[in-house]
C-alpha cells in the first residue's frame, strides 16, 4: 500500500485499531493524544481534497504507542512512519499548538485525537509555503469552504494565529504574507484554486524531472530558488 492512499475513511480505521493496540499494550489508566496537523487535519474537517499523503501529528502518549503505531502498520501494509511525530523538528511546528486544537473523536476510551483550529492550519501552511506541494491550495481550500459556510476567515485572525504560533511573520516565506492578503483581496477562491494548483501540479513535475538529474540536490533550503531558476528558463 503506498502512502497516498491515506483517506478520512481509513484513518477512522487506523486509529479505531490503534487505540485497541494501544490499550492491550498499556491499559486504560493512561490514555494517549494525538494531534493531527497538515493533511490529515484537512481531511477530517474538509471536503475538498479526498486523501493526504502523510499524516502528521503531535503524539502525547506513553513509549509503548511507538509499538503499538508499528504493530497497525504491519497489519494494514503501511508505509513505515505512517503515523509521523518527526514533524516536530520542522520549521511549522510550535509547541503551542496544543492550545488551539479542537476535537475530533475518541476511540476506545484511550485515544483522542484533536485537530488543528482553521486559522492556525493555515497559519502553519503559510509558515512552511511549499510551492511544490499542497501548503498554498490548502490554504486557499479552507478559506473557500468557510466562505461558504458562512464563517469566513479575515486576516486579523490569521495574523493573530500567526503571532500566537510564531511571534510574527519574520520566520515564514517572503512571499507567504502577500499570497493571504491577496487571496483574500481576490475573494474569488475557487479560480485562486485552480490556478494554485495548477501551479503546485507544474512545480511537483518540474522537481520530478530535476531529480532525475540532480539526485538529492534539491533541499529545503534552496528548493524555492531551484524552482525559480528552471521556471525562469521554460518561459518563451
Amino acid at each position: 500500500m503506498s502512502s497516498d492512499s491515506f483517506t478520512k475513511e481509513k484513518l477512522d480505521t487506523y486509529f479505531k485499531e490503534l487505540a485497541k493496540e494501544f490499550r492491550r499494550l498499556n491499559g486504560k489508566s493512561m490514555p494517549a493524544e494525538i494531534v493531527l496537523v497538515g493533511g490529515a487535519a484537512i481531511l477530517i474537517n474538509y471536503g475538498f481534497r479526498d486523501m493526504t499523503a502523510d499524516i502528521d501529528a503531535v503524539i502525547h502518549a506513553a513509549s509503548v504507542m511507538k509499538d503499538a503505531i508499528n504493530a497497525v502498520g504491519d497489519k494494514f501494509g503501511l508505509p513505515n512512519g505512517w503515523l509521523n511525530a518527526d514533524f516536530v523538528h520542522s520549521g511549522s511546528y510550535s509547541p503551542k499548538l496544543d492550545e488551539f486544537s479542537v476535537y475530533y473523536k475518541s476511540f476506545y476510551g484511550v485515544l483522542t485525537v484533536r485537530a488543528i483550529a482553521a486559522e492556525y492550519l493555515i497559519a502553519m501552511k503559510l509558515r512552511s509555503g511549499r510551492k511544490y506541494k499542497n501548503d498554498l491550495s490548502d490554504v486557499i481550500g479552507i478559506l473557500a469552504e468557510h466562505e461558504k459556510k458562512g464563517t469566513s476567515i479575515t486576516f486579523e485572525k490569521i495574523d493573530s494565529a500567526v503571532r500566537n504560533l510564531y511571534g510574527g511573520w519574520d520566520s515564514f516565506p517572503e512571499d507567504s504574507k502577500r499570497f493571504i492578503k491577496d487571496a483574500l483581496k481576490s475573494g474569488d477562491f475557487e479560480n485562486v484554486y485552480t490556478s494554485v494548483k495548477v501551479e503546485e501540479n507544474e512545480s511537483r513535475d518540474i522537481l520530478i524531472e530535476f531529480e532525475k538529474d540532480y539526485p538529492k540536490a534539491a533541499k529545503e533550503s534552496n528548493i524555492n530558488e531551484i524552482l525559480k531558476t528552471l521556471k525562469a528558463k521554460r518561459k518563451p
